[in-house]
């Protein structure tokens, strides 16, 4: 259902919304779309005004303790607003499982995007099917602890 062009045009609106009332009343120890994958909420700096910004995303957490986020904004055709964040201002937080924790994001390109494309693939297949939708390249992040 999650790879479907429906769930493309409602989920960007209520997904979020739910995560980010949820995280906030359980003081950041659940988030309801990680009952289906991993899941973390990333604060950075917004890229125009610089205040934070808080997204609750689907992550792939990594041996080493790092996160891998993808930009697949469910499968439509623009870039997430996180990932211009990101780029711009790569200095960020994320909590996870109840802690926040201080990382540097780092857009992934070549051969190592493609390893950790591979990797966020077998864990959540819909990635496959929002690639094949869109004609940009989602974006792929390496969250490293700071």
């Amino acid at each position: 259902m999650s790879a479907t062009r429906g769930f493309a045009r409602v989920a960007p609106y209520v997904v979020p919304a739910l995560d980010r009332a949820v995280h906030r009343l359980t003081r950041g120890k659940v988030l309801l779309s990680a009952r289906m994958l991993p899941g973390a909420v990333l604060t950075a700096a917004g890229a125009r005004t610089g205040l934070p910004r808080r997204t609750p995303l689907a992550c792939l957490p990594e041996e080493g303790g790092t996160w891998l986020l993808a930009g697949s904004n469910f499968g439509r055709p623009g870039h997430p607003a996180w990932t211009a964040n990101l780029l711009k201002n790569p200095e960020a937080e994320i909590s996870w499982r109840g802690r926040d924790v201080p990382v540097r994001a780092r857009l992934l390109t070549g051969a190592e995007r493609a390893r950790a494309w591979d990797a966020v693939v077998a864990c959540w297949p819909p990635y496959a099917a929002y690639q094949a939708r869109v004609t940009r390249e989602i974006r792929l992040f390496r969250l490293e602890p700071r």
